[in-house]
């Protein structure tokens, strides 16, 4: 009696999708990681693994561990600046995972971001930045990549900045209704953008580094500069 086909295994998922178990079986970069088996425990939109390996500690000692990995894809975010006006552009959406752990709406800042989709990290989000904001980009500042949560998820992100004038609004943005978006475009001063960090407004972690990147090294750190000089000048004793 043959096995039933697994969906997502041996059988096409919901979305086309075979073979969701052989992430990570061929790994070889690593000499003290040993892959020994992949289980497919979930496979929605996106993909939880379960995924057995021996791991030679530092001390020479071999153990077996098992992690569970969330697999989203890799994805893009960006930062829009004008600098002529001083403001760059966010987003506010509803986020349910910050909502069950104990954010009062669930309504987060962002900065726009997606998932690449087979696309190039410049191409998604370029059309992530028409879709959610209504805006046409400017030249993109590729400003860093990075894990996020490398405890359990997969992705990593891809950062950009880029300038926009007026003319560049495109559209009202909000997203696509149909994959459930329901985004609310802020424009916003970055002196109050930078502040919403600091009493609690901004709290997502993309959208904070790219603000303090603004801020430190990137398009606003001169404006920043002369504001601190000019308040370290109204601090010193007069004669």
């Amino acid at each position: 009696m043959t096995s039933p086909a697994r969906p997502g295994i041996d059988a096409p998922d919901h979305r086309g999708r075979t073979g969701l178990d052989r992430a990570g079986r061929d790994l070889k970069r690593n000499p003290d990681v040993v892959v020994r088996d992949v289980e497919l425990t979930s496979h929605g939109w996106h993909v939880l693994r379960r995924t057995t390996f021996d791991y030679r500690r530092r001390d020479g000692r071999w153990e077996t561990q098992h992690r569970e990995t969330y697999d989203r894809g890799d994805g893009a975010v960006v930062l829009p600046y004008d600098m002529r006006r001083g403001c760059v552009l966010l987003t506010r959406q509803f986020r349910y995972p910050a909502y069950v752990n104990d954010h009062p709406d669930g309504m987060l800042i962002e900065a726009a971001a997606g998932l690449l989709d087979h696309d190039a990290p410049e191409a998604a989000i370029r059309r992530e930045a028409a879709e959610e904001l209504g805006v046409r980009l400017g030249e993109l500042t590729h400003v860093l990549d990075a894990y996020m949560s490398p405890g359990s998820v997969t992705e990593r992100l891809h950062f950009y900045a880029a300038p926009y004038t007026e003319a560049d609004r495109t559209g009202t943005g909000g997203g696509l209704e149909a994959e459930g978006e329901d985004i609310e475009v802020l424009e916003l001063p970055f002196a109050d953008a930078l502040a919403m960090i600091h009493d609690g407004r901004i709290t997502d972690g993309k959208t904070i580094l790219l603000l303090h990147w603004a801020a430190l090294t990137g398009p606003f750190a001169n404006l920043i500069a002369t504001r601190v000089g000019r308040l370290h000048d109204d601090q010193r004793p007069r004669r």
